[in-house]
């Protein structure tokens, strides 16, 4: 299995626990780490073989400008559930979302979740 990568996709959005973030909104980052077979693109030179980067892209932006969730685990689960269903060449698939600057009583850089998928 070969693996795709997109890092640290930026989005300002409108999620979070508190009533405050949903309102103002906060900077998120999303990582996609995508397991597929990527001979056969490689070898036809097809986009239609493998992930097009553009779609994916939209497929996220959507909905992190969709509707306000409280939980990062919800945003993945969206986003990954809806990823898993556009490309049926996946193997398996892990979503990462940071929230830059969680509301915390201190100083902390980002809070961060990871969800994978695998077909059985």
């Amino acid at each position: 299995m070969d693996t795709i990568t997109l890092k640290s996709l930026f989005f300002l959005a409108k999620h979070g626990y508190h009533e405050i973030e949903r309102v103002e909104g906060n900077k998120f980052e999303v990582d996609i780490i995508f397991g597929l077979h990527l001979k056969g693109p490689g070898e036809s030179d097809d986009l239609s073989q493998t992930i097009d980067y553009s779609q994916v892209y939209d497929t996220v932006d959507s909905i992190m400008h969709g509707p306000s969730v409280k939980l990062l685990e919800t945003l993945a689960s969206k986003i990954g559930d809806k990823l898993y269903s556009d490309f049926p060449q996946l193997i398996s698939l892990k979503v990462s979302i940071r929230k830059l600057n969680p509301p915390m009583s201190g100083p902390c850089a980002y809070s961060e979740i990871t969800r994978s998928w695998k077909k059985s």
